[in-house]
């Protein structure tokens, strides 16, 4: 097992795929030491990215089915269990409240217990979880088909209460935290009350961009940088800290 304390920088959640050069995008992580998860939004898109990750040391593809796109592709679920053996991550799965897409949130229910019960009997998955305005039922679902010891899961961009990260700590989940949950006086206090030790670092580029007119990956120094503020500590020590908690998260 790779040690990974002494990474610079740790993105858990980009989607790679999704720059005008993803191979570019893959190679260019890599030279800069940036242990990336590049997630998927579809199956389908899955093997690409495995394909360029494999050639790299600090780059995973992570094996998703967006909750947002279940409208259209709940019937990739099968192509998905096809090739979860071939990878220890998931990613992104999950599930969507918000008023666009809660008409289908009862198939993504039904998708996300897919992936978790089949995570489950695998074993060793770790996954990174969208939950947006509803990480209550997200929570649940976790607790009741992926149990703590068959697999970890990294909530990205949480956006749910105070007492629901609390849950979700005790529940022994993670966190990956990007620049612009830094910016809003709501989040940043959720942000400052995780564990210090279940923190990780994300950009959801491209979709956080803050420039962007970028072509190559998201920056995720601005994350660290916050959270060093956030926490009254030098960069260095946040960095050191965040790559203790992926070491952690890996092991």
């Amino acid at each position: 097992m790779t040690d990974w304390r002494g990474t610079p920088l740790v993105d858990f959640h980009c989607h790679l795929d999704l720059y005008p050069d993803h191979s570019g995008a893959v190679l260019q992580r890599d030279e800069e030491r940036v242990f990336t998860l590049a997630v998927t939004t579809t199956p389908k898109a899955f093997p690409r990215n495995k394909e360029l990750a494999d050639r790299t040391k600090y780059v995973r593809a992570a094996l998703g089915l967006h909750p947002q796109l279940v409208a259209e592709r709940a019937h990739e679920l099968s192509i998905w269990k096809e090739y979860l053996p071939s990878t220890r991550y998931v990613g992104e799965v999950g599930l969507d409240a918000g008023r666009l897409f809660y008409h289908s949130f009862e198939d993504q229910k039904n998708v996300f217990e897919e992936v978790l019960t089949a995570s489950a009997e695998a074993g060793g998955k770790i996954l990174s979880v969208h939950s947006v305005r509803c990480a209550k039922v997200v929570l649940d679902m976790i607790e009741a088909k992926l149990p703590i010891g068959t697999g970890r899961v990294v909530l990205h961009w949480f956006t749910g209460s105070a007492s629901e990260a609390r849950r979700a700590a005790e529940m022994g989940c993670f966190f990956s935290v990007n620049a612009a949950m830094l910016r809003k006086e709501k989040s940043r206090k959720l942000v400052e009350s995780l564990p210090e030790d279940r923190i990780l670092t994300e950009t959801d580029g491209p979709f956080a961009n803050q420039d962007q007119n970028s072509s190559g990956p998201a920056d995720v120094k601005p994350a660290r940088d916050g959270l060093a503020a956030l926490f009254g500590c030098e960069r260095e020590r946040i960095s050191e800290r965040i790559s203790a908690n992926l070491n952690s998260l890996l092991r």
